[in-house]
């Protein structure tokens, strides 16, 4: 069959998970980016965080906690209700909102982990936006390396029963700036390498001892707040250790990892897919030696190598979703996804940034925010030589 007849697009691929509930939701939230969120990013972006009000409203319309029960406040949906959130806020470049780490996180570690008092006491706080959360893992000398955390947590007796003193530094900490509830990753035992690392809730607000630090100046994803917080003596209740044991940190953050590396792994599809709608949409406007840059062979093709790597991308998460939907999705494969999708998906931006000429490197251009923020994404989450090296310990 001759090349000229080559002509009929591939079907439009339907996501295997989306239901018509799923769809209903994703108009919600897309009226609330265009509404709330893109008209206000790069304000966001100059003044390093998103305001305080803005989760109030995410609250108020079902976007924080949307795959927590009812009865505890959230929106009693599944974790794909936070992969649409996520997808979205990926295809319309709005970061500043760190709802990742806020629901899809923090608020599972106490859905599985917490008490029945800790669930109704933060949920629905968290739910209603009325608290931010925030998940305190990296220090400034242990990123990768979660046995090497050096932050304390010694327990004491006080006047007002048994507390937590806790003292140490955290650095990177997505929503530190707003967080009223942060997850301290601490060592309750520190001679007993991982199994001495214990999980234990925070509530910020008026804590003597706690102070935030400067917001960092990030590469990209500038509206998204990440700060240093620091412990020096801070008294917590022990009742606020997640669950009832110490020691069992290490534990809930290996098997909480797959479902944020999943998150990490559809926010770049999401991007990548985007990146190659704008791009395609560009050089088919854009006149190169009095002909659409459309119309070059080079384009077609990098658009084309584009396109199918987006497409293999999309079809192995869509697997992974319904394997972590399922209960079965393994650590081992949700790495693969986050390593792999990252590194597409970093690629893919910089060939589409290359199409759009000199105007792919002003940031007016959504291409070029896309490029800065996309980075980290093969850093945080596991670090993808990690990811690598938990794939190559299953050979």
């Amino acid at each position: 069959m001759g090349s000229h007849d080559q002509h009929t697009a591939p079907a439009v691929r339907q996501t295997p998970w989306m239901t018509e509930d799923l769809g209903t939701f994703q108009e919600t939230v897309r009226r609330f980016i265009e509404r709330e969120l893109a008209p206000n990013e790069a304000r966001w972006a100059d003044q390093g965080y998103i305001d305080r009000e803005v989760w109030r409203r995410a609250g108020q319309i079902g976007l924080l906690c949307a795959s927590i029960p009812e009865e505890y406040g959230g929106g009693g949906g599944t974790f794909a209700h936070e992969a649409v959130i996520t997808q979205e806020m990926s295809r319309a470049v709005c970061t500043s909102l760190g709802n990742n780490v806020h629901s899809g996180i923090v608020a599972h570690y106490l859905l599985n982990y917490g008490t029945e008092e800790q669930k109704k006491k933060w949920l629905p706080q968290m739910a209603s936006g009325e608290m931010v959360a925030a998940i305190a893992m990296s220090e400034p000398g242990a990123g990768s390396d979660l046995k090497a955390i050096r932050t304390r947590a010694v327990r004491e007796p006080t006047e007002n029963g048994d507390c937590y003193r806790i003292n140490g530094a955290k650095t990177f900490i997505t929503n530190g700036y707003h967080a009223d509830l942060v997850c301290v990753v601490a060592k309750t035992d520190p001679e007993a390498g991982s199994r001495g690392v214990s999980l234990v809730m925070v509530e910020t607000r008026d804590l003597p001892g706690f102070r935030r630090g400067r917001i960092l100046e990030k590469i990209g994803q500038k509206g998204q707040d990440t700060a240093e917080l620091f412990f020096d003596d801070v008294l917590v209740p022990c009742a606020n250790l997640l669950g009832t044991l110490e020691g069992q940190g290490f534990y809930q953050l290996m098997q909480q990892l797959p479902q944020e590396r999943m998150i990490i792994a559809l926010g770049a599809v999401a991007t990548m897919q985007r990146a190659i709608e704008l791009t395609t949409e560009y050089v088919r406007q854009r006149k190169v030696f009095g002909q659409s840059l459309a119309d070059l062979q080079n384009t077609r093709f990098k658009l084309a190598e584009c396109k199918t790597v987006a497409t293999i991308a999309a079809t192995f998460v869509d697997d992974c979703m319904l394997r972590l939907m399922d209960g079965k999705l393994d650590a081992a494969t949700a790495a693969m996804a986050k390593w792999w999708c990252t590194q597409q998906n970093c690629q893919v931006i910089d060939e589409c940034l290359q199409l759009h000429g000199g105007y792919g490197y002003m940031l007016e251009y959504p291409i070029a925010r896309m490029y800065a923020n996309a980075r980290v994404s093969k850093i945080f989450g596991g670090s993808n030589e990690i990811m690598k090296e938990l794939v190559a310990r299953t050979l």
